[in-house]
């Protein structure tokens, strides 16, 4: 890992403090643990990858190719630079968490009914963050919030 989690959360908190609307950070802490997550997680498979590959073993990705940070957060050229024609910005980056990654997500639960493997997990996480915000909109259309 090139940045450590500290100097990552750092980098995270100063991006999202300039947001308007935003004074603390209470008001983007679900979003930081989701860019820490996919961050990490990214991590972890290309770790587990190389691993597979010293041992001489394949090594099956769990998030397809598409929707692993790296290949959309923080896409390299082959030099291994960052590729900033390939990297998603403002409404390009909105539009495809909202509409690809968070849908792909939640429907990894459904790839395996095995409530341990990490494909569930992953998708349970997604489905719970889902019900929550669908349980903080009625509050506000019922007016208890």
């Amino acid at each position: 890992m090139s940045v450590s989690l500290s100097q990552s959360f750092k980098q995270i908190d100063d991006i999202l403090r300039k947001d308007d609307g935003v004074s603390t950070a209470i008001d983007y802490i679900e979003q930081t643990s989701w860019i820490l997550f996919l961050k990490y997680f990214d991590e972890t498979e290309v770790i587990d990858a190389e691993r597979a590959e010293l041992a001489g073993n394949e090594h099956s990705y769990i998030l397809e190719e598409k929707f692993r940070w790296s290949n959309w957060a923080l896409p390299r050229n082959i030099s291994g630079e960052v590729d900033h024609d390939k990297k998603l910005f403002g409404d390009d980056l909105i539009t495809f968490v909202n509409q690809e990654l968070f849908p792909y997500l939640k429907s990894l639960r459904d790839i395996s009914d095995d409530q341990l493997s990490m494909q569930y997990k992953v998708g349970e996480i997604n489905l719970i963050k889902n019900t929550y915000e669908e349980f903080q909109k009625s509050l506000y259309i019922e007016g208890v919030a």
